[in-house]
């Protein structure tokens, strides 16, 4: 705080013991001593409530900036949330498609069947017959 070397505290020392005298030197001394302690400790305590009042201010900033990350971090949800209904819907408007193919396939295969009045008079349909079909084995 102040710069009082050893020999700037000898010369105080001297002219304290002059003017005030040897007799009431110690009691001057202890005052003087209670003032700079006390003096001290409020200066300490003064650094203290800074740095209190710096790192609460710190803290609040950071609880904003957080605040301000879970409003983005809802929105982002939010939106999240609407996509994945569509890519719900989009996947039962998937489903229901190939539904529909099946069963359009499956009628259409059911219509292919040869019924009684499509056999021809030697009793075949004239479709391949799948048993008679040639099969190429390599040689």
């Amino acid at each position: 705080m102040f710069d009082i070397g050893f020999w700037e505290l000898a010369i105080i020392a001297v002219v304290a013991l002059i003017v005030i005298g040897p007799d009431k030197l110690p009691g001057v001394a202890r005052t003087a001593g209670k003032w700079v302690g006390r003096t001290r400790r409020f200066v300490s305590q003064v650094k203290t409530d800074i740095d209190r009042e710096i790192q609460q201010d710190e803290l609040r900033k950071m609880l904003e900036k957080e605040a301000g990350l879970d409003e983005i971090k809802q929105s982002l949800n939010k939106e999240l949330d609407t996509s994945q209904y569509s890519f719900e819907e989009e996947k039962d408007y998937l489903v229901k498609a190939v539904d529909d193919a099946q069963k359009e396939h499956s009628s259409a295969a059911e219509e292919k069947q040869p019924e009684a009045e499509d056999f021809d008079d030697d009793g075949s349909t004239g479709l391949p017959d799948p048993d008679k079909t040639v099969k190429h084995e390599r040689t």
